[in-house]
């Protein structure tokens, strides 16, 4: 199982959206600069976003984006499944119908599911459920703990000038 860059992105990009005041927005190109990344795969990456109602669009010469939902109702599997899709990662396609050792393959119903997809779906929700656990605001909350008073006034000066 591997993620898309992409989620790393958006996390990166979403971090630094959490204290931007109501009302005030930040463009692709600030973003992008600001994580030293790529302006045409990062608008792709919100466009996923704003699909999914994670951040809105603004229109018009100070627009730009804005978290649509305040950080704490954003959960990393929200990010994860508009960047990477809502599927299980694991795809059961039943092989086991075709095993030259089984004669009836009508006997492979739901009240037979595969053991294997069971497993893996199991430990599948296991995992979607951390990441609902957390969210923006205890993401930001968590990493700026160790912030330096500096990086902390940097950061507040470079959101205040956007």
């Amino acid at each position: 199982m591997q993620f898309s860059v992409g989620v790393e992105y958006a996390f990166h990009s979403l971090f630094y959206m959490v204290e931007i005041p109501q009302g005030k927005t930040i463009g692709i190109r600030q973003l992008a600069e600001l994580n030293k990344i790529t302006e045409t795969y990062l608008s792709k990456v919100f466009a996923k976003l704003r699909k999914a109602g994670i951040v809105r669009s603004i229109p018009g010469v100070n627009g730009g984006y804005e978290l649509a939902r305040p950080p704490e109702d954003i959960s990393f599997w929200n990010v994860i499944e508009a960047i990477e899709g809502p599927s299980f990662f694991f795809q059961c396609v039943e092989i086991r119908k075709k095993n030259i050792f089984v004669e009836d393959p009508s006997i492979f119903t739901d009240k037979c599911p595969c053991l294997i997809k069971v497993v893996i779906h199991e430990a599948e929700k296991m995992l979607r459920d951390q990441l609902r656990s957390k969210s923006l605001r205890w993401l930001y909350d968590q990493a700026s703990i160790d912030f330096t008073e500096e990086r902390k006034e940097a950061v507040t000066k470079w959101i205040m000038d956007l």
